[in-house]
């Protein structure tokens, strides 16, 4: 199955480092952040998990539950995640799902068989409150994620959630953002009241609205 951007995300109940969890109920009204990892005790995904432990603050005040996954048995991820506490200089506290069957993985289109037909390539997910898919993003296995641009990723899908605007390439929280086109430009004072700039007649831009 391969999931689009604006689809509804699957609900699974899965074993976790945590218990038991439905995923819809673990999400509640939150926005969630599913990745996968192609294995446990392995370099890549130790740091991962670690920096993902290490932003747990950053996570909790954009409202976003972390959910992490790996084909490897529970008893095999509850080792692991005390070599990524010792390593790393954090602690693990958010669910590592134990997908043994596969499940999980084969929901969301997590094991691509030209890359391996066995292990998790590192896909993640952003899901927001109405349980639809946000933003999917694929590297391979060899390549660690960054962390900082799926916060920044996030910053920008829950401010374009709210106002009629998007956000350029390297945006960041507080910078400047563009006002969309079906927003006409005669409209944009009573919208947008900080001011804005019209750089093109489709390019126009306005301070963060909500800073």
């Amino acid at each position: 199955m391969s999931l689009r951007l604006g689809d509804i995300a699957p609900n699974f109940q899965a074993k976790t480092t945590q218990g038991d969890i439905d995923f819809y109920e673990y999400l509640g009204d939150s926005w969630g952040v599913l990745f996968s990892h192609p294995a446990d005790y392995t370099p890549v995904c130790t740091t991962e998990l670690g920096k993902t432990a290490l932003l747990k603050d950053e996570f909790a005040k954009r409202n976003v539950k972390v959910l992490a996954l790996s084909v490897d048995p529970l008893d095999k991820h509850l080792g692991w995640i005390n070599d990524i506490n010792e390593t790393q200089q954090c602690e693990v506290t958010f669910p590592i799902i134990a997908d043994e069957d596969k499940k999980v993985a084969n929901l969301y289109g997590m094991i691509h068989p030209n890359a391996s037909e066995t292990f998790t390539v590192r896909s993640l997910f952003v899901i927001g409150p109405d349980k639809k898919v946000k933003l999917t993003i694929t590297y391979p296995a060899s390549t660690g994620r960054n962390f900082f641009e799926v916060l920044r990723v996030i910053d920008s899908l829950q401010l374009t959630a709210q106002y009629s605007v998007a956000t350029p390439a390297d945006w960041k929280e507080g910078e400047d953002v563009i006002v969309v086109p079906a927003v006409a430009t005669e409209d944009i004072p009573a919208r947008f009241p900080k001011g804005h700039k019209i750089i093109k007649p489709y390019l126009r831009t306005t301070p963060q609205p909500n800073k």
